[in-house]
């Protein structure tokens, strides 16, 4: 083979290498355009979804359970399967009081929340707080939503505290969520741990939080008023 036809041969190669090397890089970069698109548009879907806002305690948080078990994941997984365009995020903090929740309550608040279900109370209860204050509290609450954004809806999820108080205390503090409720023109979840509260078998050895089972019933008597307002 003479010098000049190696020459050629090289340069072929060369060209061909080229090309492909082109070639690979448009597929790459075409890929790439297509990744970045689907990621743009579903976070374009994302950002469409309405927003369900759970604001509350140990209960909400799922205290003693995965995050996925606790029951306002499992009403985002309720609402998936039916394919509603809503997204649901929990606002619970344990140990939370009406008071620190009205605190804390503007934060939230920039998520701009469709539906907001308030679970706060039982910390009060437990601890004997001067229900005029708890109810002061959740008022407020339920003041700075609908004086932010009025189309919200609201859910008051009511609940229940053992007697150790007295049954004066006990009996009032049952009453302040209906009270709450029929004032404010709120949809009422009657006693949040309906079927759960007081059953052993579907509460933690603390006989307050319930068991990923128990949440799976709280999720239910959730649905049972939220699903409607959906």
């Amino acid at each position: 083979m003479t010098k000049t036809s190696i020459l050629k041969s090289i340069l072929s190669l060369s060209i061909i290498g080229i090309f492909f090397s082109a070639c690979s890089t448009d597929q790459k970069q075409a890929s790439d355009e297509k990744e970045e698109a689907r990621l743009t548009d579903s976070a374009a879907q994302e950002e469409k979804k309405k927003t369900i806002l759970f604001f509350g305690d140990s209960m909400t948080a799922g205290y003693g359970v995965d995050q996925s078990q606790a029951f306002p994941a499992l009403v985002q997984d309720k609402i998936d399967s039916l394919g509603l365009n809503y997204k649901v995020i929990n606002g619970g903090l344990s140990g939370e009081t009406s008071a620190s929740g009205l605190s804390r309550i503007d934060w939230f608040l920039e998520e701009q929340p469709d539906i907001f279900i308030l679970e706060l109370g039982g910390n009060d209860g437990l601890r004997g707080i001067q229900l005029d204050e708890t109810k002061k509290n959740l008022q407020g609450i339920i003041d700075k939503i609908e004086e932010k954004y009025p189309d919200t809806r609201v859910i008051l999820a009511g609940m229940q505290i053992p007697p150790n108080m007295g049954q004066e205390y006990t009996a009032e503090f049952q009453k302040m969520y209906p009270e709450i409720a029929e004032k404010n023109d709120l949809v009422l979840i009657p006693f949040l741990l309906e079927g759960v509260g007081g059953n052993a078998a579907l509460n933690q050895p603390d006989g307050i939080h319930p068991t990923a089972e128990g949440h799976q019933l709280v999720a239910k008597n959730v649905w049972e008023f939220l699903g409607p307002v959906l």
